[in-house]
């Protein structure tokens, strides 16, 4: 996949997450997700902030918490996530399937992680099937895997050789762990998946 296949893979991947919250009971939206601490609205909050702040708005929010990026997203999820309804969550994200936004120094394939993670978090949590294509997850898994965002995540995967069963797609070497390729991009971000050791840094050997 290449740079310019990007902006279509994002749009198709938030236009299938549009058609996942669309369907949802309106119970669903305050179940955990993966992500610790927030609920299925939160992460659909966080998902849509970039779309609803503007650029002077977003650095006044990170000014606020004196530019720690974690805690400001934080704060804004919950926050958003009690002002807005289900329905205009929903509504937001519907209307910027095809928005160009990029994480600061993100790229195209930073805002398809961010998609994909955030979405994971939601429809695993819930139980939800959903089989992302297998060139997108390529993508995440190779971000995933770059120092930058290992030191993000707090994940450690020394010593460890993380193995794809559905598709061709494997890193590391020693200690084999083989999973899905959706497990293994929650891995990488630092979620708790049942049956499989975090790769957090304090669990690793």
């Amino acid at each position: 996949m290449t740079e310019l296949d990007l902006p279509a893979e994002i749009a198709a991947e938030r236009q299938a997450f549009t058609e996942v919250l669309a369907a949802l009971p309106g119970s669903a939206w305050d179940e955990p997700s993966l992500c610790a601490g927030w609920r299925v609205r939160d992460v659909v909050a966080h998902m849509t902030m970039p779309f609803r702040y503007s650029r002077m708005r977003f650095v006044s929010e990170l000014l606020r918490d004196r530019g720690n990026f974690n805690r400001m997203a934080d704060r804004c999820a919950r926050r958003d996530a009690a002002r807005l309804s289900s329905a205009e969550l929903a509504a937001v994200h519907a209307d910027n399937v095809e928005n160009p936004w990029r994480p600061p120094g993100g790229g195209y394939d930073g805002a398809l992680t961010h998609d994909v993670i955030h979405g994971l978090d939601c429809t695993t949590a819930l139980g939800i099937t959903r089989e992302i294509p297998a060139a997108r997850l390529r993508v995440v898994l190779d971000g995933l895997t770059t120092e930058r965002a290992r030191k993000h995540f707090g994940v450690d995967v020394a010593g460890r050789e993380l193995h794809a069963t559905d598709l061709d797609w494997s890193f590391g070497t020693g200690e084999p762990i083989p999973a899905t390729g959706q497990q293994l991009v929650l891995l990488l971000g630092g979620r708790v998946v049942p049956g499989l050791r975090p790769l957090s840094r304090e669990s690793a050997t």
